[in-house]
């Protein structure tokens, strides 16, 4: 006859970093009206502790575009979502703009606009 063994001494899930990391990328396009044409999509770097991540997305949008709107928006979607899918506490999301993908400027060369 096999043995029970109570739930808190089976073990314990760990869940990679990259994981997270995915979830929270994934989470962030989410959050966005639109990736831009020709831009890159969300990346997401994380640190996890016990069971609490650190987080910080780099993106890009299209402009003109709220970006504060933009950035609150896609700081609560990833809380709510790491937390959901990952069962983690998320006391920090850093939003970080990489780049502004202008209409006027889509299709010219990458280089500064003077």
């Amino acid at each position: 006859m096999a043995t029970q063994v109570a739930p808190a001494e089976r073990g314990a899930t760990r869940i990679a970093d990259r994981v997270v990391a995915k979830i929270a990328a994934y989470a962030a396009r989410e959050a966005l009206d639109a990736v831009p044409a020709d831009g890159e999509p969300p990346h997401a770097t994380v640190t996890v502790r016990h069971d609490t991540a650190r987080v910080r997305i780099s993106l890009e949008l299209d402009y003109p575009v709220d970006i504060g709107a933009q950035c609150g928006a896609v700081r609560r979607h990833v809380t709510r979502r790491v937390t959901e899918l990952a069962g983690m506490e998320v006391p920090e999301v850093a939003v970080q703009v990489e780049r502004l993908h202008s209409a006027q400027t889509r299709g010219t060369d990458r280089g500064r606009i003077r």
